[in-house]
């Protein structure tokens, strides 16, 4: 018999038990110990929290109820480990450092369409275009206009598309966007990325 505890694990509830729950919060305090310094700490957390609670769904999928260490394990390897994406700090956590041995999992992401809405005129329907199909956004912009002006219809189905695609909201979405794996280091990466952004539109 072994004791299960409830968390909150970006916005989803979970059941896991004890030894699975100490693995899990070691391992997030090893890499929230990484962004210390950070101004984009919180942000990166939050994502890496929301992609994790995604991958404890699918891992769970109506099979199980609870999450164990085998399931931690398997999301750690897909996720990276802290030492993937940084050099080694004066002090690792002790329990994490434990259960780090592993080696890194190939996850192949699917590519899926969303809106960007960091690369849109109107609603983002032809930056995610262009990011699903690896092209650039103007051309779609360009076959919209086309549409419209030759048969009239352009801005019905671009107004179709606004609607039936959802806007890539959080990082885990925009690097599923393009196709990139969500990872640790691809999320800390397009996090610093959005930031730098930001800073250069604030100074001009």
């Amino acid at each position: 018999m072994k004791t299960t505890i409830t968390i909150n694990l970006g916005g989803i509830v979970f059941h896991i038990d004890n030894d699975a729950y100490e693995m899990l919060h070691a391992y997030l305090l090893a890499v929230e110990k990484q962004f210390v310094n950070e101004n984009e700490r919180k942000e990166i957390m939050t994502d890496v929290e929301t992609r994790l609670s995604e991958l404890f769904k699918e891992t769970l999928a109506g099979k199980r109820d609870v999450i164990m260490t085998e399931d931690v394990s398997k999301v750690i390897e897909i996720m990276g480990e802290p030492e993937d994406f940084v050099e080694e700090t004066e002090q690792e956590s002790t329990n994490f450092k434990a259960n780090s041995k592993r080696k890194r999992t190939e996850y192949k992401t699917t590519r899926r369409l969303y809106r960007d809405p960091d690369s849109r005129v109107l609603g983002g329907v032809c930056g995610g275009l262009g990011a699903y199909f690896n092209t650039d956004p103007i051309l779609f912009r360009i076959i919209f206009i086309l549409i419209f002006f030759g048969m009239g219809s352009g801005l019905i189905i671009y107004i179709i598309l606004w609607i039936a695609i959802p806007e890539a909201s959080t990082t885990a979405q925009k690097l599923e966007m393009r196709g990139e794996a969500i990872t640790i280091e691809n999320i800390k990466k397009a996090v610093r990325e959005e930031f730098e952004n930001v800073r250069k539109n604030m100074k001009f």
